[in-house]
């Protein structure tokens, strides 16, 4: 019997009445949000709370699963798994009152592969839009559920990667296009999905030569992001030791930046205004760059503006808010720096160890970290702390933002927050 089977299970009857009628903006349908960069520009949730002060509802979640929550509608979407993998299962519960709406297993893994403490089995998170769910645990399964009957309308168990250290990389959408990273021990690949039925439309693998037989150095767990750069589309996809940027139409690669950090994580952020792409580099220590993405081929001499690398992250991804970005080290160091230099406007320890990526809403950022600790301050010239607030159990996945409510996921619940004066 999994250990999550205890989490009631409603009606399908309930999921059809359902209400739709939810604004773009408080939707929350991918890892980092509707923007991709971690910003709800609307959302308004409160910097202040605790078991028991301002939980709308708490909701246990047992097994181990990093996959960070979304949201559409009335519905709030996750992937979960057993402590030991050998069972992985999609999660839906609903938005207003926590109940758990579906709760089923998707797949088995008969021998479980070994998984790095940072990691689950169930890390990448899902990507929702009106009906229809896409749920990921890279190459042990993929999955799209109708969600409004809860049936599954594809799957594919035949994407070929040891992820050895576990999977991370979220699917993304891009018009007909469900785009996934698969960048593991022994394959490296981005795969484009007719997202309406799972058949391979482009798939185009990384080059091989990493100079090591080290499977940490090979693999990453970065999801990416398109953007449009003179007009010409760009899919900007980090992986260990590069980044490149692929047409995300056919795949074919357009330029590429090579870097010595290696298992890289994080999502990256784009300015328009100053047309960088920026971006941690992961592991071994991280290491913050800018990119000009104008470029042809290697353009690692010629388009790499500058790279920060005192006290940068290697798991948390960065903000990018009015010129500036914000990252939060693993080791619990806030920095700011200047968008165009790459130069240190102030540095604050916050304490505690992150995984979680931070998010911005309400005027404020909010740094959630492993030991059930979310930071709040706000952006700007100098550090300014507005609150700090503790939860029963840590931080891995990254916080939800939907109106003025917030989804936390810790490893044993699911939360929503919200001012109830």
């Amino acid at each position: 019997m999994s250990v999550v089977r205890f989490l009631s299970i409603c009606t399908l009857l309930s999921v059809g009445l359902l209400s739709l009628n939810v604004s773009a903006e408080e939707n929350w349908p991918e890892f980092r949000g509707p923007n991709t960069n971690g910003q709800a520009l609307q959302g308004n949730p409160p910097t202040s709370w605790s078991e028991g002060q301002n939980v709308v509802w708490k909701t246990p979640l047992p097994g181990r699963a990093w996959s960070s929550p979304v949201v559409w509608g009335s519905q709030i979407w996750m992937t979960n798994a057993t402590e030991d993998g050998t069972e992985l299962f999609g999660v839906c519960l609903d938005r207003n009152s926590g109940e758990v709406l579906y709760n089923e297993k998707l797949f088995d893994l008969a021998q479980p592969p070994e998984i790095h403490k940072f990691n689950s089995f169930s890390s990448p998170s899902p990507i929702i839009e009106e009906g229809r769910v896409y749920l990921s645990w890279g190459s042990y399964g993929l999955v799209c559920l109708d969600t409004n009957t809860m049936k599954q309308i594809w799957q594919r168990r035949d994407l070929e990667c040891e992820h050895y250290r576990g999977p991370g990389s979220s699917p993304i959408i891009f018009q007909n296009l469900l785009i996934q990273h698969y960048d593991g021990y022994d394959y490296q690949y981005v795969i484009a999905l007719d997202k309406n039925t799972g058949d391979t439309v482009w798939r185009t693998k990384r080059p091989k030569d990493f100079g090591t037989d080290n499977g940490d150095q090979k693999k990453a767990y970065a999801t990416p992001i398109v953007i449009e750069v003179e007009g010409q589309l760009q899919l900007i996809s980090p992986t260990s030791k590069g980044m490149f940027a692929y047409n995300p139409l056919d795949g074919s690669e357009i330029w590429r930046v090579t870097y010595d950090g290696f298992s890289t994580p994080c999502r990256p952020v784009y300015d328009p205004a100053t047309g960088l792409v920026i971006i941690s580099t992961g592991f071994s220590k991280g290491v913050i760059i800018a990119v000009n993405p104008t470029g042809k081929g290697d353009v690692t001499e010629t388009h790499l503006v500058w790279e920060q690398k005192k006290s940068m992250p290697s798991k948390p991804s960065p903000l990018l808010i009015d010129g500036k970005i914000y990252v939060i080290q693993d080791q619990g160091v806030a920095t700011c720096l200047d968008v165009k230099t790459g130069d240190p406007i102030w540095q604050q320890r916050i304490g505690g160890n992150y995984s979680a990526s931070p998010v911005f809403a309400g005027g404020n950022i909010y740094a959630s970290n492993e030991d059930g600790q979310t930071t709040v301050f706000r952006p700007g010239n100098e550090y300014e702390e507005v609150a700090v607030n503790q939860l029963e159990d840590g931080f891995m996945a990254s916080p939800a933002i939907i109106g003025n409510a917030m989804i936390l996921r810790t490893r044993s619940a699911v939360y929503r927050v919200e001012n109830k004066n």
